[in-house]
């Protein structure tokens, strides 16, 4: 396939090299032309880690968003979540064809819905749009023209709005291990981060800013008492979860699948061993301060749509209000603005058959 992957961080570089081992056509789009001009001096993305080193070669490296989406039979986006609803505005204005598929990796909770509602303001013509419930790769630039990737995941839940069914085949053809589920409240509940980060993020708020993230977030901060409080939010997100009909693996099951936690793991109640003997995370450093994406994107694009899945649902959710409240206090910001709220995802107001209505029924 032709594909524009949008996006240049880790995620984005990671899927270059990916795909263009697979032998697909890769185009790499970023915003910003200072993050491109490593790709573009080296004329690739240099990569090491689970999927080999070596430096793969995109067909284009451009800021340009209309010549990156040119003859492509296929769009991923790659971009951090509080990305979704500017580049849906952007494919639309650009000219993106209604009939070329919009792969979100990751969507994480509530993109699709975000996506496909900020589109709606620009155009009325919305393409085929699946999500993935988590990114594809564990991967970190550790240099401005390459990435490192020290996890593939094995399966991610996968799902497409209503008329979707060609993004949805596309996102599975593109990425092995690809499983799709019901409807994308599905795989917005599966999304790990959502219980992974926030507990660590929170608890260890005052370990960040002493040693700007020297330590390691998911060994030396996965202590009992975090733990627990991770353990108890993800009973609030499997209960979120079953109210819409969805019964769910817990986090360390998910976490298995995707390949973050060790396939010889037998005690899924125990997340502090379980996610600390995770190979893929384990010397992972912790955030370098409260401006990281742990707090920028967790919470606003992650938290905050939990809670309003959940408001919906009638599921109470204490656990998942201290650390959304916590969290707002310790950064100093107000989430709610320009975060993935109801309105942002175009729910606000539904009821919970309303909603299911709306992510399953045919357009």
């Amino acid at each position: 396939m032709k594909v524009s992957i949008l996006g240049a961080g880790a995620g984005g570089a990671a899927a270059v090299a990916e795909l263009t081992q697979a032998g697909h056509e890769v185009v790499l789009w970023n915003r910003s032309a200072e993050t491109l001009a490593p790709f573009q001096a080296l004329e690739g993305v240099r990569y090491d880690g689970v999927l080999g080193t070596g430096i793969a070669c995109p067909r284009l490296i451009t800021a340009d968003l209309k010549a990156a989406i040119e003859g492509a039979d296929a769009a991923v986006v790659t971009l951090p979540t509080f990305s979704h609803a500017p580049v849906a505005r952007a494919l639309a204005t650009a000219g993106w064809a209604a009939n070329r598929p919009v792969v979100l990796n990751p969507g994480h909770t509530g993109g699709a819905l975000e996506f496909a509602h900020a589109w709606r303001a620009v155009r009325r013509d919305l393409p085929p749009i699946a999500e993935f419930s988590t990114l594809t790769y564990v991967a970190r630039k550790y240099q401005p023209d390459g990435v490192t990737v020290t996890g593939r995941a094995r399966q991610v839940r996968a799902a497409a709005l209503p008329g979707g069914d060609a993004a949805l085949a596309v996102a599975c053809a593109l990425f092995p291990g690809a499983s799709p589920v019901g409807d994308v409240l599905a795989s917005a509940l599966a999304n790990a981060n959502l219980v992974l980060h926030p507990p660590g993020a929170v608890l260890a708020a005052a370990w960040v800013e002493a040693t700007q993230g020297d330590f390691t977030f998911y060994v030396q901060a996965m202590t009992p008492g975090v733990s627990r409080t991770m353990r108890a939010l993800d009973d609030e997100r499997l209960a979120v979860a079953a109210a819409f009909g969805h019964h769910m693996p817990n986090l360390i099951e998910e976490m298995k699948l995707i390949g973050t936690v060790e396939s010889s793991v037998h005690d899924t109640q125990d997340f502090m061993a379980a996610i600390a003997g995770g190979e893929a995370n384990k010397r992972i450093k912790g955030p370098d301060s409260l401006q990281h994406r742990y707090y920028r994107e967790d919470f606003g694009h992650g938290l905050l749509p939990f809670l309003e899945l959940a408001a919906i649902a009638g599921v109470a959710t204490p656990v998942a209000r201290s650390l959304f409240t916590l969290a707002q206090a310790l950064v100093g910001i107000d989430y709610a603005k320009g975060g993935r709220t109801a309105e942002a995802m175009g729910i606000a107001g539904m009821s919970r058959n309303e909603l299911l209505q709306h992510v399953r029924q045919q357009p």
